[in-house]
Formats: structure tokens, sequence, C-alpha cells
């Protein structure tokens, strides 16, 4: 319901394309009869994706994207042929304006696929295909992924006769991918530090006064020196890298400290919290 709010009260309106087989279903919707709506073609277009795709990745995540894919369909059928809400001219919102549609069409539209996502499913057909055939023709999903909406948002230049739509779709395509990005990862988060040295013990105590959490300790061997170390994992919020830094180079100025940013985290929430 989401992603059927961003995609046909910001994006539709103003002929602005989504990304994937919902950009494709929006193409094909202006190019068609009327009653070959959006709904329509997102059911047809992602349908035979997701059957296809059911051996590789299970019927759970099919159910559940074929699921997705029809309360989208249903939205954006109600959004705009049952409600009262004007989508034909402009946004009821955003107006004509091309910018805002196109930022907040791809954040919303990023927030509903981002949560898809996040709880075993999928909103579009394509990311199904990347995963499947992505490795097979040595590319990156996030590469496939690229490519296909590259060769849409051509195609659209072309059928429209102007890349003015189509350039603004790609804003549409980065807001939508670095929600997704923050729904899936989460939005919170922490610092996972890699310390490597030779006084463990002090390091140890005087973080775990700090901050009042553990940490995970591994025996290690320096590839140069051929001296023993130890390598401490320590996770922390972004406020308190510096504290983190100064207490451990008090103890050992020599010690050795890699971050590294994490999403999310799973276990007893007073060892990393």
């Amino acid at each position: 319901m989401i992603n059927a709010f961003g995609v046909t009260i910001f994006l539709s309106p103003v002929n602005l394309y989504d990304s994937g087989i919902s950009g494709t279903s929006m193409l094909l919707a202006q190019l068609t009869p009327e009653w070959m709506s959006l709904s329509v073609f997102l059911i047809i277009l992602n349908l035979p994706l997701f059957l296809y795709g059911l051996k590789k990745q299970g019927i759970s995540f099919t159910l559940y994207s074929i699921y997705a894919v029809s309360i989208y369909s249903l939205g954006a059928w109600l959004i705009t042929d049952i409600l009262p809400i004007d989508v034909s001219m402009a946004s009821p919102l955003a107006g004509s304006d091309l910018l805002l549609c196109a930022v907040f069409g791809g954040l919303i539209s990023g927030v509903g696929s981002g949560l898809t996502i996040r709880f075993g499913g999928a909103m579009d057909g394509i990311e199904l295909l990347s995963v499947i055939f992505a490795r097979r023709i040595g590319l990156t999903v996030g590469t496939f992924v690229m490519i296909y909406n590259v060769i849409l948002y051509v195609i659209c230049g072309i059928v429209l006769h102007s890349w003015v739509l189509p350039l603004y779709s790609i804003v549409t395509y980065g807001a939508a991918l670095k929600t997704v990005d923050f729904i899936v990862e989460g939005f919170d988060r922490s610092k996972a530090a890699i310390i490597i040295t030779e006084c463990p013990d002090e390091i140890c105590r005087n973080l775990s006064e700090a901050f009042e959490h553990g940490m995970t300790i591994l025996d290690a061997k320096g590839y140069y020196s051929n001296s023993s170390k130890t390598v401490i994992y320590f996770v922390v919020n972004r406020f308190q890298i510096g504290r983190m830094k100064d207490i451990v180079h008090k103890a050992d100025s020599s010690a050795y400290i890699s971050i590294n940013e994490v999403a999310d985290l799973y276990g007893p929430e007073e060892n990393y919290s």
C-alpha cells in the first residue's frame, strides 16, 4: 500500500517512472488502452517471474512476493479508479514539480519495497531475476538491476521523444535505492571496531568499565613481527567512537584499530548495545 501511494500519487501523474517491473508497467500502461492499467501489468509481468523463481527462492518467498504485488496492484487500482483522488494531470500533493515528485515518490516507494524485502518477500520480479541470472553472466546483482533500469529509461526517452522525464526518473531510482538500503539494513547502524593489540587485558578492562558491555577476543600472530597479538572485536555506536579510540591508545599507543559499519545486530542486547 505504501508503494502504491508513492507511485500513484507522485510518479504516475507526472509521467515519472519507477524502476524494474514497476517502471515497465507504468510505461506499458501509458502506451496501451485504458483498461490495461498499471495494476493489470503489475500482476501480468510479476507473477510469471515469481513462479519461475519458486524452485530457487522457495515457497515462502514466492507466496510473500505474490501477496505483496497483489496488494500493491490493489492499492494502485483503489487510488486511481475508486477513491476520490484526482491523479490524472498532476500530483495531488506536489503538483507538477518534477523534482519533488521524483524525490518523494522514490522515498515512499523505497519504504514499501524495503519493508517487503525485510520481511521475506520482494516487490519486483527483476530483483528475483538478478539473483538467478546475474552470476551466470558475470555480473553482480546490483549491476544487473542497474543495467535493466538504464535500458528501461532509455526506452522511455525514445518513446516520449524527451529525456527530461527519464532523467528525473533516475533521481527517483536513486532515492528509492538508498531508502531500501536503510529499511533493510537498519537506520541506526553501529560501528564494529577490530582492535589488534599486545595489551588486551588492560584495553578490555577499560572498555568494559567505560561502556558496560562485552567484547570478543581472538588470538593472532603478526606476519612481519611473528609476535603474538590479540584481536578484540567491539561494537559501539557512532557517538562512542572517539572515546573508544582514546581508551585504546591510552593503554596501547601502537594498537591498530579498524572500524567498519554494521547493520542489524542479533544476540543478547547487553553484549552489543
